[in-house]
Parts: C-alpha cells; sequence; structure tokens
C-alpha cells in the first residue's frame, strides 16, 4: 500500500512510507523488530535464470537475495541481513487466505499471473499447517493469458483486468467460447493447460508473451488500438474470456473441493479479485463457505509472508480478517489545519455528532448530490469500503454517468458497486439472509423486481458487485446507511473509492480536500464537518 504514501499509483518502490507508518502506529522502532519477511523466494529456482546473460542479469539485479538484502540495507541500514527472510510467494498469500479466514480446516486456492514460477497452488489447510495438494506452472496461467487478452483488447497488462470484468456482460460468450475451450484445457487431475502460452520459446517471446499475441492476431481478432472505439468483437472475446476465467476456478476448486472432501474455501492471489468468478463460486454450491483475502493480490503478500513467518514461531491465531481499516486516521487538529489551509475556498458546517452528520449526509443524498465520505482509518486493499468514499443514491439513472463525468472520467461500461445493510441485503440481492460480503469482492444477482429501482448500481446482466455492511465490523458506516434507509426506503448507498483516474485512494485530510475542489464532488464529510465550496469559487 505505499501508493497510498508516496502517492506514485501501481508504485513499486521500497515500502518506506507504509514501514514508517506501521512502526509509528505500533510505538515501535525498527529495533523491535524480530525479522523482516519477503514474499518472494527465487533462490530454489536460480539454475533457471542462468541460461543467458541477460536472464541471468535479471536475476541477479532484481530477484537475487543480495538484491533484496541490497534494497533493504539502503532504506533501513540498521537492520541485520539475517534477520531478512523470504517466503515462497505461493506460500505467502495461502497464508492470508488461511490465517485470516478463521477455520480451523479449509481448502486454500491461490491463482495469480505467476509467483516465482507457479501460476496457481492448491492446499489442504488444518492445524496451522499448509500441505500443498498441488502447483500448476506459469507456463500455463490463466492469469497470464488474462492479461495478454487484456493487452490484446487495447488495455494494460497486469493493470486493467477488472476493465475487461466490467466489459464482459455486455457482450456474447457465445461467440468466442470454442476458441477459449481449446486454448485453455481443463485436464481430469483438477489442472488446466494452456497451449498458446506454451508457444513462448526463446527469451524475448517468454518475457513478451509474443508467440501468443500473435497466435491472438491469427486466430481470435486482430488487436484493438488503445485509442480505438471499443466494437462487438471487443465485448465478445471479453465475455469469453471471463467465462474461461469462471469455468477454470470452478473446476480447480470443483475437483479438489470433492476429492478432499473439504466444504469450505479460502482464495487469494490476483485473480481471487475477480468478483464475477467468485460469484459464480459463490451460485454453485460446492463450498459452505467461501472467503476471499480483501487484499488478495501482491499487496496483500507482505502480511502473509508475516503471518507465515509468525506461524512457524507458533505466533499466530486464526480469526477471520474484520473490514481492513487499518490504515492511518487523523485527528480533529489535524482536520482543523487542513481546512485552514483551504479556507479561501470552501465553507465548512460542523456537527455536533456522527448521528447529526449523517442525517444531513442522508438528506443530501436522497436529493440526489453526490459526496464525499472520510472518516477514520483508511482501508487496507484495494476497494473503499466506508472510510474513503464517494456516495450517491443507486436510484438515479443517471448517477452513474454523472460520477463518471464529474469525478471518477473512467469508461462508462464499468459499474458502481452498491453499499447495504447486512439486514437487508437479501431483500434487494438474491444472497441468503445474513450472508456477509463485507469486503466489496464478489458478484450477486439483483433480484429482477428491484432492478429497474437500482440503476445506478444494477449491471447490463442484472449483477451488482455487493458490499454488506453490519454494525459490528463497520459501525459509523452502518449508521450513515441507516439514516439513508429513513430517507430513501433502503439502507443502501452508490459506494465508489475517493480517488480520480491515476490517483491512489485519498489519504490524508488535505488530500481529501484537495480532490474534491478539484472534482465535481458537491459536497464532503471529513469525519462531522460538512465542506462544501464557497459561493464564486470554482
Amino acid at each position: 500500500m505505499e501508493e497510498r504514501f508516496s502517492r506514485k499509483k501501481h508504485t513499486g518502490s521500497f515500502p518506506s512510507g507504509a514501514i514508517a507508518y506501521c512502526l509509528s502506529e505500533a510505538g515501535l522502532s525498527l529495533g523491535d523488530i524480530d525479522e523482516i519477511a519477503h514474499s518472494f523466494d527465487y533462490e530454489p529456482i536460480r539454475t533457471a535464470y542462468s541460461l543467458d546473460p541477460i536472464s541471468y542479469q535479471l536475476y541477479r539485479e532484481v530477484f537475487s537475495r543480495e538484491s533484496i538484502l541490497a534494497q533493504v540495507h539502503g532504506h533501513l541500514n540498521a537492520f541485520p541481513v539475517d534477520r531478512v527472510k523470504q517466503v515462497n510467494h505461493h506460500l505467502a498469500h495461502a497464508a492470508t487466505a488461511y490465517f485470516c479466514s478463521g477455520w480451523e480446516e479449509c481448502l486454500v486456492l491461490v491463482v495469480d499471473g505467476m509467483g516465482e514460477a507457479q501460476s496457481a497452488s492448491v492446499y489442504h489447510a488444518r492445524q496451522g499447517k499448509l500441505e500443498k495438494l498441488c502447483e500448476i506452472s506459469a507456463k500455463d496461467s490463466v492469469g497470464i493469458l488474462y492479461s495478454v487478452v487484456t493487452l490484446h483488447l487495447g488495455f494494460d497488462f497486469n493493470a486493467d483486468e477488472y476493465k475487461i470484468m466490467g466489459l464482459a456482460p455486455y457482450g456474447d460468450a457465445e461467440r468466442f467460447r470454442s476458441f477459449f475451450e481449446k486454448a485453455v484445457e481443463l485436464l481430469p487431475d483438477g489442472t488446466i493447460r494452456i497451449p498458446p502460452l506454451r508457444m513462448n520459446k526463446s527469451r524475448d517471446e517468454r518475457e513478451n508473451y509474443l508467440a501468443t499475441r500473435k497466435y491472438l492476431a491469427n486466430h481470435l481478432i486482430k488487436p484493438r488500438d488503445p485509442d480505438a472505439e471499443i466494437a462487438g468483437d471487443h465485448r465478445d472475446v471479453a465475455a469469453a474470456l471471463q467465462d474461461c476465467l469462471d469455468r477454470v476456478m470452478l473446476h480447480i476448486c470443483g475437483t479438489f473441493g470433492r476429492r478432499t472432501g473439504l466444504r469450505r474455501l479460502a482464495l487469494a492471489g490476483g485473480v481471487a479479485l475477480n468478483c464475477t468468478a467468485n460469484g459464480k463460486l459463490v451460485e454453485s454450491g460446492i463450498f459452505d463457505g467461501i472467503f476471499v483475502q480483501p487484499a488478495a493480490a501482491d499487496d496483500g503478500s507482505a502480511l502473509g509472508a508475516a503471518i507465515f513467518r509468525s506461524a512457524q514461531r507458533g505466533a499466530i491465531r486464526n480469526v477471520r480478517m474484520p473490514v481492513p481499516f487499518y490504515g492511518p486516521s487523523y485527528s480533529q487538529g489535524k482536520i482543523e489545519e487542513a481546512l485552514c489551509e483551504f479556507s479561501d475556498r470552501i465553507d465548512v458546517v460542523r456537527y455536533s455528532s456522527l448521528a447529526c452528520a449523517s442525517d444531513e449526509a442522508a438528506r443530501l443524498i436522497a436529493d440526489g448530490r453526490v459526496l464525499a465520505w472520510y472518516r477514520g482509518r483508511m482501508e487496507f486493499g484495494p476497494r473503499a469500503l466506508g472510510h474513503r468514499s464517494i456516495l450517491a443514491d443507486p436510484g438515479h439513472h443517471e448517477m452513474r454517468n454523472r460520477i463518471n463525468s464529474m469525478v471518477k472520467m473512467r469508461e462508462a461500461f464499468r459499474p458502481f458497486a452498491p453499499a447495504v445493510t447486512l439486514r437487508q441485503a437479501h431483500r434487494w440481492f438474491e444472497v441468503a439472509p445474513g450472508a456477509e460480503f463485507p469486503y466489496m469482492i464478489t458478484t450477486v444477482n439483483v433480484r429482477e423486481e428491484h432492478r429497474a429501482k437500482l440503476p445506478a448500481v444494477t449491471h447490463v446482466n442484472g449483477s451488482a458487485r455487493l458490499q454488506t455492511v453490519s454494525s459490528s465490523d463497520n459501525g459509523e458506516f452502518h449508521t450513515l446507511l441507516e439514516a439513508v434507509g429513513k430517507t430513501t426506503g433502503r439502507e443502501m448507498v452508490l459506494n465508489t473509492s475517493f480517488n480520480v483516474k491515476g490517483q491512489p485512494i485519498v489519504n490524508t485530510p488535505q488530500e481529501a480536500l484537495a480532490t474534491f475542489l478539484n472534482t465535481g464532488i458537491e459536497f464532503l464529510f471529513l469525519e462531522n464537518t460538512l465542506v462544501r465550496r464557497r459561493c464564486g469559487c470554482p
């Protein structure tokens, strides 16, 4: 989550800001730390990088232990290098899934583009141990295939895959289903084989997937220029690709679920952020419970490395991760400093309590206004879950386009998510009463009779990326939703992250105010303070 501190989206720099925050928050110094755990370990496969000089140079300068130790020394030079430990990447992911699930025993599946050399790993987790049952090579990575097709469709590799997930419901999966059924073979042992990825032979082909991309151009459709219009072909390929991923996840999970008899599944890895595939798993009924670690991608793997090392020492308890409000919060004094900094451009109204602020926010939402809601600790992971959010009424037909044009500046096909109280979720969505989806990481169906009433959060195929909100682990946001329910009849809002395109989610009050003033957001709540633009100010 270094990007929230450095303000450089998708930064790969050393996490100095995140480390400093964590130490400060815990009241610790670097000398109090027993170990530093890194969530990659390339040492067991170092010989694979010695085949040519360029690969060896990459290993030496980026992947080697010596390179990691040099970074630690450069940024934390007082820390003993013998206490820097490395953990296999998929094992780190698996540790976050298992030890944050709260389950004594479960099936664990890690699926991503690739770890050191794997794309998927299956574990039987029990009694605090992770027993590997199977792994799938990166040569057959459904995550990489998804990313390569994302690139082929004119979007960014390893960044815009979620856009393909949003585009897919607009297409016809049947049109290119046969291509993807041949491209991804489902094997009887629960694994997969992807011949188009195995076509890359040379180092350059393997690094840039050149043979795969040529195959797509010759046998699927021509590549789309990023600036070109999105046409029917592109929508249909996106639909077929998503359908392929859904089949793969059901195949792997179903096979190992049946083989082990386990009825609980914990997921991690970047592919576990695919809300549609998660929804298909829930809908399948293969498992009685499914847990997706909310920071499932590599931003959560550092946590996993630390958890794994702690588990080896017997110093970890397996408890269900609450809504992950682990980031910084700011005092009223800091908020007042920020308000003073922008005082020539804003007017403020201070409310005496959360309840009073929520009542006013609910009135504005019911009146069709768009507001930013900033309070408490910042979220850990990719989703804004009610502490750094932009909110609106999901019942307004034009709201999706309004928010896209005034704030998000993103593609019109991408849906927004509903946040609803746990007690009302089953009324509006096809979920069981009390079913919890607190991390906004699973797609469910909107009840057919309510789809027309929720146009701003209902996707074209009748689905929605649901967030349920309970009073026990997201109490302040729950208070707001209760207030909204009194004004609209629905304890529900449209919830999207408080940022603009290309910017990380806001962290500090100053960032919140600057983003508010530079967008079309109409109102901002900083804790219990309502901020408006001063009349005549842009």
